[in-house]
């Protein structure tokens, strides 16, 4: 009996030669019998059909049938940098035509099967020397004189080759012997999944060889439906685990109180709250009611109202006698929370304070930059709980940060942070588990929902608040239609005119020393992509001289950046040229106009975060997409479809096709990818029916004892080290 976690070339009874063995792990980390057996195939190459000599094409696959005409060996002398080489020479024939062959290296082997009147099929790549059409190294299979090679033949030229992700080193065609090899043992390997969920889906061992050695089509077919559902099903028994888990812990539960600061607060409002909200909100107020702790993701596209959402969660926890606290990713963001949070409290959020309300609480910030008597009363007023919400960067992770009753951690774009640093705030509770509302306005594909943060209860809001204006978005093609980019200008020249305002954006900052500037120096005749610095001298001496233009940049003081949006958001600044310092969080609603430089720099989602940034309030917006990149190109793809539509979950979908999935799991946590043939854009019904099957199947064993291989294939899915990942995530 065989186990998938059974060395390669050790053990019982070793598959592998040890040399082969080693070189496997050291070239593609494979170190067991399941890592190699489920190192699938990347393609599948025919051998080429069955051709004439007299209609070869260089560079076809060709499969030729022939005879041998003669075969010479002769010994290539060694070269600076190569050893001496016996190659073996072959002519054949077929009647239309002459063929040459070559064999490097075994040529006495070829030559001795390789005789003058064999008759013989040849299959490889057809290519030109000294003007003779040949093949190199082919493989082949020799032929008996019985009248029936012809579907022989037929037959050996439509055989499926799989082809495997080779490295240097470790060939194709290597990786295929090792492999038939450990295919020799794959009946005595356990099933890891018990026959009651496998659904009809043929056995393990059937899956492995059709992958690895098809003989149609449909063998290939069988076996990716039961090799995903295998992925599909252990993933989404992991997340139903930790779901079940996460349940059973015990936390503060947070009701709230009629006739506190949340009553007044709705009371309040300007404005009806959508649907969505509401709806939203009577979920996290479920959550946060229950005596476990609440660990939910609050998805919302641009402009959908997530931070009013966060904020009546954090003042529900506070009419509870607790604290929140709300970790953003920048400095200007958290100071822009500080005080949107603060406008809209009003006088419900200066307790202690002249015009304070009479059932009021108090708004701290922390952040790294502050003064010493400044973070002193901020570090007194959450130890103290004064302050019944605190909003701050990574200065509130620190050691010396304490909090009287922390009963709700809010964190904003929660993918900015790492997992050790959300873990550190949590830590912050008296008991260690607050309540976790984690928000994205990266909008997530549904089935990425399901598994990246299956273990999670995942919300969203999709409906924008009634007077949001539309934002038009139009790519700029600078380098066709220069006149395009100086009617951009023109553009934010017009709205100012109007009293309104401009976001220029650039890839990085242009001094020099930083991130940004290491990284897009370049390649040798490449353009640098623009930058903050050169921008601004640009249009302020140019185009926009008669404006007044600033620059924003993660490279200045605190104060500075705090001071550039303070005279922003005032209307005292027109146009403000800046890094992706912008990109969420940024609340101005006089502002219209948004040109993005050098657009194809940046991806499909920070495109449609950057645009959301303006047609915030009841003008409406523009978005100017400026490229240089040519049309038809991957790059200008990717600023058509964000031109297309401001739907941001149908850019969701779009961002997912265009580029690579990664690893669910975190991709640092394991050297490979732990979704090898699932695709969690084209196969959400496998998703969804495994995470129902999953959650079944777990209710009936929540040990997982009546089928031992499926803990086993678990365990490899999700070690201890990975579960803490998650865990902490």
């Amino acid at each position: 009996m065989s186990t998938w976690d059974e060395p390669l070339g050790r053990g019982p009874h070793p598959t592998l030669g040890a040399k082969t063995a080693k070189a496997l792990e050291e070239k593609l980390d494979l170190r067991t019998l399941g890592d190699l057996l489920r190192y699938y195939p990347r393609r599948y190459d025919r051998r080429g059909d069955l051709t004439d000599l007299a209609l070869l094409r260089e560079g076809e696959q060709a499969t030729v049938q022939a005879r041998v005409l003669d075969a010479k060996r002769r010994t290539v002398p060694p070269r600076q940098g190569r050893r001496r080489m016996d190659l073996l020479e072959v002519t054949v024939t077929d009647g239309t035509g002459r063929l040459h062959l070559t064999f490097f290296n075994q040529g006495a082997y070829h030559q001795t099967r390789l005789t003058p009147g064999r008759l013989a099929m040849f299959s490889g790549k057809v290519s030109t020397f000294k003007g003779r059409r040949q093949l190199d190294h082919p493989q082949y299979e020799l032929l008996d004189e019985d009248g029936s090679e012809v579907d022989r033949a037929r037959a050996y030229a439509d055989e499926l080759i799989p082809v495997y992700p080779a490295v240097k080193g470790m060939d194709s065609a290597t990786i295929g012997r090792a492999v038939e090899l450990a295919l020799g043992v794959a009946d005595s390997l356990p099933d890891p999944l018990p026959p009651a969920v496998l659904g009809g889906r043929i056995a393990i061992a059937d899956a492995l060889r059709r992958i690895h050695r098809p003989q149609s089509d449909q063998d290939i077919g069988s076996a990716r439906r039961r090799l995903k559902w295998d992925e599909a099903f252990v993933l989404q028994l992991a997340l139903a685990r930790r779901r079940r888990d996460a349940e059973s812990l015990p936390a503060v539960p947070r009701p709230g109180v009629d006739g506190g600061i949340l009553d007044a607060f709705d009371a309040q409002l300007p404005f009806t709250l959508t649907d969505g909200q509401r709806e939203v909100g009577g979920l996290l107020a479920e959550r946060l009611d229950s005596a476990h702790p609440m660990h939910c993701l609050l998805q919302g596209d641009v402009g959908a109202g997530k931070t009013l959402v966060a904020l009546r969660a954090m003042l529900r926890v506070v009419d509870s006698g607790g604290q929140a606290v709300m970790l953003a990713p920048t400095e200007v963001l958290a100071q822009q929370h500080h005080r949107s949070i603060g406008a809209m409290l009003g006088a419900l959020g200066r307790a202690g304070q002249i015009d304070g309300a009479e059932r009021a609480t108090r708004i701290a910030l922390l952040t790294g930059s502050m003064g010493a008597a400044a973070r002193r009363e901020a570090l007194l007023d959450a130890a103290s709980g004064a302050a019944g919400i605190v909003v701050g960067t990574h200065a509130l992770l620190q050691e010396h940060v304490s909090f009287a009753d922390l009963g709700l951690v809010v964190v904003d774009e929660q993918h900015r942070f790492g997992v050790e640093q959300r873990d550190a705030l949590r830590a912050k509770a008296a008991d260690g588990r607050p309540h976790v509302l984690v928000m994205t306005a990266t909008p997530i594909p549904r089935t990425v929902a399901m598994t990246v943060y299956g273990d999670l209860d995942v919300v969203a809001l999709t409906q924008l608040p009634a007077g949001r204006a539309p934002v038009s978005t139009h790519v700029v093609p600078a380098k066709d239609k220069p006149h395009y980019l100086s009617r951009a200008w023109e553009r934010i020249r017009e709205e100012a005119a109007r009293g309104r305002q401009a976001f220029v954006v650039c890839p990085r900052i242009g001094d020099g020393d930083s991130a940004e500037d290491a990284q897009g120096a370049g390649e040798e005749g490449e353009r640098a992509p623009l930058s903050v610095l050169e921008i601004a001298a640009r249009l302020a001496e140019g185009p926009l001289s008669d404006l007044k233009v600033e620059v924003l940049h993660g490279r200045m003081a605190p104060d500075d950046k705090d001071a550039v949006m303070g005279r922003f958001s005032a209307g005292t600044t027109d146009v403000v040229v800046s890094t992706t310092v912008i990109e969420v969080g940024v609340d101005v609603p006089n502002a219209t106009v948004m040109v993005i430089m050098d657009a194809d720099r940046f991806g499909v989602s920070q495109l449609h975060q950057l645009r959301g940034r303006v047609g915030r309030g009841q003008l409406p917006g523009l978005c100017l997409l400026v490229t240089e990149s040519e049309e038809g190109s991957p790059a200008r793809e990717r600023l058509d479809v964000v031109a297309s539509t401001t739907d941001g979950f149908v850019l969701s979908q779009e961002d997912l096709r265009m580029r690579r999935e990664g690893d669910v799991l975190g991709d640092a946590q394991s050297g490979r990818s732990s979704l090898r043939l699932l695709t969690l854009l084209k196969d959400e019904k496998i998703i969804e029916e495994a995470r129902e099957r999953a959650a079944a199947y777990l209710a009936e064993d929540p040990e997982l004892t009546a089928h031992p291989p499926l803990a086993d294939a678990l365990e490899e899915l999700l070690p201890e080290e990975r579960a803490e990942y998650l865990d902490k995530a």
